[in-house]
């Protein structure tokens, strides 16, 4: 039985905000809502007592109710674009249909000793020509037929499970770099980029073309990255996603699969001849300084690049407008311009390859609506993402780790580390002998300064893995060893 959700705490000094477009509304203002940083990580089989204001249940889904936050997020959406025109369906006509040769009667000859009164064995017919050529017509019909039907079939299956039974391996992506790692040339990127970008316009709210972001190509099937609340009202109204290349064509999407914790989402685009797939780097070789490249479409500008440098690495952020949207990231922080409509654009080092996606921007809390860049953006590191994007083309979803114990949240400026308020019967976190009080100070090599910090470092990880934590018991260090369980989400 899982837990129920409980409340979470307040927002990290740095809140932030999605990046979903942007759209002036003079009549009705977005309304700010709360910033949630409280994380369920596992499951039980006896309800929990409800936590403190100050803790945090990392064992299941988010809370339905919204806490207070420090900032004021809110997605802002682009002016609507021309009404796409719905493909018409298409029919396949039926085919001929034959039946088999019919043998003609016995033939009876002469009695013997010239007596005609003896019947004869009936003599077998020979077919005429045309018999067989309409047998052989039949049988490629059937063949045919057969094979379009297995095929859809199998279409269909693939459908509910996923699109590529070997996920990111079964595509066909770019696997070398377009430019020299040391080229040093914004314009070079930005020309072998801009033809891997696209802006995405997505239903919101009822309205067909309420939202704005941005994405890039991931292979030559026709996949396109992006995140996940530039779709998600879409998704679930199951209302019209289009696609913009980079020459202005316009391609009807679906949505493959998406993931709220990880804030990603996987499209399929129609007729995707002449998309040009982006090559995926890594963000673990990069450091601070390095310089970068933001691309996408910010307040519906298609076709934007922006750049700067890598301001911090492993950066434990929030985002999300309510509680049920959360996401934490892991997160590249970098100073190039980022707006809203920037969402789901990739962040690209100067050798070409993406190296995360942009999902968020912090703000200031101000008492205004419209927010946009302060030098503060943050990227989904590269590495998540091919985790996620491969998950999803497999199975159509996403699984994300849990331990299976409540943590408090509350970030008191003396506090060391995540301090465990409650362990659950029969989780990874009950079987590794975690207990309450226990202080998790780190995550392999990752370093934990508090709640929020433990949820990303457990995130970075997959279902199944194991991992080393640094507890503090008693005041003294000892390392415990966690098997990780998985959610989907």
């Amino acid at each position: 039985m899982t837990d129920e959700d409980k409340p979470d705490e307040q927002a990290p000094d740095e809140p932030t905000q999605p990046l979903a477009g942007w759209r002036p509304e003079p009549t009705r203002p977005a309304q700010p809502q709360g910033q949630t940083y409280g994380e369920t990580l596992g499951e039980t089989h006896e309800a929990a007592p409800e936590p403190s204001a100050d803790e945090h249940l990392i064992a299941g889904p988010p809370p339905q109710s919204e806490p207070p936050s420090y900032s004021s997020p809110q997605q802002l959406y682009d002016p609507a674009p021309p009404t796409v025109p719905q493909a018409a369906p298409q029919t396949v006509p039926m085919a001929p249909q034959f039946g088999p040769p019919v043998a003609g009667p016995a033939y009876y000859g002469p009695g013997p000793y010239g007596r005609p009164d003896y019947a004869q064995p009936a003599r077998a017919r020979k077919l005429p020509l045309w018999s067989w050529v309409a047998v052989a017509a039949v049988a490629l019909v059937v063949g045919v037929l057969g094979g379009l039907a297995g095929a859809a079939l199998q279409d269909e299956l693939s459908s509910s499970d996923g699109t590529v039974d070997n996920g990111l391996d079964g595509v066909r992506t770019q696997s070398a770099a377009p430019l020299d790692a040391d080229n040093g040339s914004v314009p070079a990127v930005a020309q072998a980029l801009l033809p891997s970008t696209v802006q995405i316009v997505a239903e919101y709210d009822g309205e067909a073309a309420g939202a704005t972001g941005s994405g890039f190509v991931l292979d030559r099937d026709g996949h396109v990255v992006t995140n996940n609340h530039v779709v998600a009202s879409a998704a679930e109204d199951d209302g019209p996603i289009v696609v913009i290349d980079h020459a202005g064509d316009r391609h009807d999407a679906t949505i493959v699969g998406r993931s709220s914790v990880y804030d990603l989402a996987v499209l399929q685009v129609e007729e995707a001849d002449g998309l040009e797939p982006a090559a995926l780097g890594a963000s673990q070789v990069l450091h601070v300084g390095d310089p970068v490249v933001a691309f996408g479409a910010p307040l519906g500008l298609s076709q934007t690049v922006t750049s700067g440098i890598v301001s911090a690495l492993n950066r434990p952020v929030t985002t999300g407008d309510s509680a049920d949207d959360s996401s934490y990231i892991n997160a590249v922080q970098t100073d190039a311009a980022i707006n809203p409509g920037n969402s789901g654009g990739p962040l690209v080092n100067l050798a070409g390859e993406v190296v995360g996606v942009n999902s968020a921007i912090a703000t200031t809390g101000g008492a205004t609506t419209e927010s946009g860049n302060i030098g503060v953006g943050f990227a989904i590191p590269i590495e998540q993402v091919r985790t996620t994007v491969d998950q999803i083309l497999r199975t159509g979803k996403a699984e994300y780790p849990v331990i299976g114990a409540q943590v408090r949240t509350s970030g008191e400026a003396d506090s060391e580390g995540a301090t465990i308020t409650e362990v659950m019967p029969d989780t990874p976190a009950e079987r590794a002998g975690l207990k309450k009080d226990d202080v998790i100070v780190k995550v392999g090599d990752q370093p934990v300064n508090d709640g929020i910090a433990l949820i990303v470092a457990i995130r970075t990880h997959r279902p199944g893995e194991t991992v080393e934590m640094s507890v503090l018991r008693g005041g003294e260090e000892q390392v415990v060893e966690v098997e990780l369980d998985g959610k989907v989400g």
